[in-house]
């Protein structure tokens, strides 16, 4: 199905004169210069970067003013950018291995401070699609398609949650949450899948002959896959491993609409499946291997900087399983410093379930040598994969970025889980792998108790209820349950319930 890969476009062509670019510098200057001597028009430019105020009132303006303030000054549009697709393996040019290539000498015509008005006065709106975290950042993203064939949930604009209790539990001062689970279907999978299936829409209704959109899954990219296909009214297929995803993960595609193929197999079986199907009929794959997939993904660095006035962390701490998020946030803050809109790339800790830990193994052994794992049951079920299909692409972010591996064992990441629950946070198990990576490479010394470090949550707590209920009445053979908080069951009593609440509360 190599022709359902998709393309953004072709690539754009510079305005260029007399050798030299609009800005006035000449067209093959680094782009550090050109963003210099584009910024110095900013001052002249910026008037037409807001719309009419109207008294200063956004809601006040028309509906054809306010999509005219959703573009960049001059009236450029997101169709104006490109973008194709490249092998990101040389070695491998099937289209699992395609990434999506922007054209960075078109997007720095652009100043860097009218990419961060512009991404700024999108946020939240209700102008189709921009008031979406992701198509908020459209040329970024997938520029060249139709407002009318994005499909999209207003997804993103997830909170940056200030961890101040239980940072200074650790001894940290600068310590965040990237609640990326707070999205329509409970995961960070939505960033993602709202770009792979605007684009199935658009070739669709481009007369190509897709009938489905499948995928293999541990939870939560079936939930995703299943509700923007039925959105789109797109059929939708997903696989997955029996009984290794939670009661709330399965009747997300259920009540979809969704095929779900319940399969006696672990993960990587499922992925091995629907890449057979896919080559034989006209299914739509849509696993973290399709960069487009990534391409919304990478918005979290574009989002994390914005809520930090466009300063980037020193440190972002990811969960990892199939490893396409660890690149999608890289390819982000490196897209960001190319662009002149930040000046460095932060370092990237990858965390890992010691019972699924093949990318671990390999940072031990230096990369010299990969070896896929078959994966041990983990209560971080969405990342019990043990042949990422984005190792290559996970290690370049990590090498680049000069970031880590930790582990975590299932009584170490279920504790910390449950004791940053204690601080007011709803933690899935997969944050609880971070999070207690975290504690052990601020042990090792590997990460400062100063440095603004950001731990990405990657899914709501509510979708893993099974395990928190588990850990607190300490059925978990695994699991000490550290921080476990007993129900108190007594008869209807005053006098007894008075004693049972002195025991646990001073007056």
């Amino acid at each position: 199905m190599a022709a359902f890969v998709g393309s953004a476009g072709a690539w754009g062509v510079a305005p260029v004169v007399g050798g030299r670019a609009a800005s006035g510098v000449a067209a093959d200057a680094p782009l550090s210069r050109r963003h210099a001597a584009a910024s110095a028009a900013v001052g002249t430019r910026m008037a037409l970067a807001t719309p009419p105020s109207h008294g200063g009132s956004f809601w006040k303006l028309s509906d054809a003013e306010r999509r005219a303030a959703m573009q960049l000054p001059g009236g450029s549009t997101p169709e104006g950018f490109s973008a194709k697709y490249v092998a990101f393996d040389k070695a491998d040019p099937s289209t699992h291995s395609l990434d999506e290539v922007h054209d960075m000498e078109a997007l720095a015509r652009t100043p860097p401070e009218e990419w961060k008005d512009l991404f700024d006065r999108r946020a939240g709106r209700t102008v189709w699609p921009y008031g979406s975290g992701v198509w908020s950042k459209k040329e970024w993203v997938l520029p060249g398609i139709p407002d009318d064939d994005v499909v999209s949930m207003f997804e993103g604009n997830s909170n940056l949650f200030w961890a101040e209790r239980f940072g200074k539990e650790l001894g940290m001062t600068d310590l965040w949450v990237k609640q990326c689970g707070n999205s329509h279907t409970g995961s960070f999978k939505d960033l993602g899948m709202t770009v792979l299936v605007s684009q199935v829409n658009h070739m669709i209704k481009s007369g190509k002959p897709i009938k489905a959109v499948g995928c293999a899954s541990t939870g939560d990219t079936s939930a995703a896959l299943g509700a923007y296909c039925a959105a789109a009214g797109i059929p939708s297929i997903v696989f997955l491993p029996a009984d290794k995803v939670t009661m709330a993960q399965l009747v997300q595609p259920i009540a979809n609409g969704s095929v779900v193929m319940s399969l006696d197999t672990d993960f990587d079986g499922c992925m091995k499946l629907i890449q057979q199907v896919v080559e034989e009929y006209p299914i739509y794959l849509a696993n973290s291997m399709n960069s487009l997939r990534l391409e919304g993904q990478k918005t979290v660095s574009v989002e994390i900087a914005q809520q930090f006035d466009w300063l980037v962390p020193d440190w972002v701490v990811v969960p990892g399983g199939n490893l396409g998020n660890v690149y999608a946030f890289y390819k982000g803050f490196k897209m960001m410093k190319e662009l002149g809109l930040t000046d460095r790339i932060p370092r990237l800790a990858v965390a890992q379930a010691h019972n699924a830990n093949p990318l671990y193994r390999a940072y031990v052994d230096g990369f010299k040598n990969f070896k896929p794992m078959t994966a041990e049951k983990t209560l971080a079920s969405a990342i019990q994969i043990g042949d990422p299909v984005s190792i290559h692409r996970a290690v370049q972010a990590l090498e680049e970025s000069g970031g880590v591996v930790e582990e975590a064992t299932e009584d170490e990441l279920m504790d910390m889980s449950a004791r940053a629950d204690r601080t007011g946070m709803f933690n899935c198990p997969h944050t609880g792998v971070a999070l207690a990576a975290l504690d052990k490479l601020l042990k090792k010394g590997v990460i400062g108790r100063e440095e603004r470090v950001v731990v990405v949550s990657t899914a709501h707590g509510l979708k893993f209820t099974d395990s928190k209920v588990a850990y607190h009445e300490r059925k978990l053979h695994q699991c000490s349950s550290n921080y476990a908080n007993d129900v108190v069951r007594i008869p209807a009593n005053v006098d007894r319930v008075v004693d049972a609440i002195r025991k646990r509360v001073e007056f």
